[in-house]
């Protein structure tokens, strides 16, 4: 399992559509973007075009453990892009309000950090190449908002369930890739 992290417009999603650009065989990428508004369309269009047209797409941030569990036999890579995103997902699919204020975040962590266990588990011992990217949230300042700081709470922890499964991470800045581990 290869882990690419960086921050936001740092050229992770490309560095690691790079790395799996050299896996030989059939490669799924995994796109956890909602298409929730005109700019977001915008984006996932832009990383739809800049993606070779013989890989395969599926669309999903659900039961992803499963489902990557289940390609592993039919790809030789599997790509995962975003964790950030993926996470985004979560907390407001699993939370039982859109009121932040009233959101239970530490049932949240814990609902999320057991589901990104099990796939940092299943990934790092599936039979394809597996590649996740993932945002670095914690090189800034607190943020004011109650959302955003457990937003980067977690995303932190998750972080480093996904780097100690990793053989290899990578930490992209000003799309320039160092490797950090491996």
């Amino acid at each position: 399992m290869i882990l690419v992290t960086g921050g936001d417009r740092s050229g992770k999603s490309t560095f690691a559509e790079s790395l799996a650009k050299k896996v030989q065989g059939d490669v799924l990428y995994i796109a956890t973007a909602k298409a929730v508004d005109e700019e977001m369309k915008n984006r996932i269009q832009k990383h739809i075009e800049r993606r070779p047209k013989h890989w395969h797409t599926l669309e999903s941030y659900t039961h992803l453990a499963q489902k990557i569990k289940e390609a592993e036999d039919t790809y030789h890579c599997i790509l995962l892009d975003c964790i950030t995103l993926l996470l985004t997902n979560m907390i407001f699919e699993y939370s039982d309000t859109d009121d932040v204020e009233k959101m239970d975040f530490e049932y949240l962590e814990n609902k999320i950090l057991l589901e990104l266990k099990e796939i940092a588990n299943v990934c790092s011992q599936s039979k394809s190449e597996v590649i996740i990217v993932t945002g670095e949230m914690g090189l800034g300042i607190v943020p004011m908002d109650r959302l955003s700081r457990h937003f980067r709470d977690i995303i932190g922890n998750v972080n480093q369930i996904l780097a100690q499964k990793a053989n290899e991470v990578y930490f992209v800045v000003s799309g320039i890739a160092m490797k950090i581990k491996g």
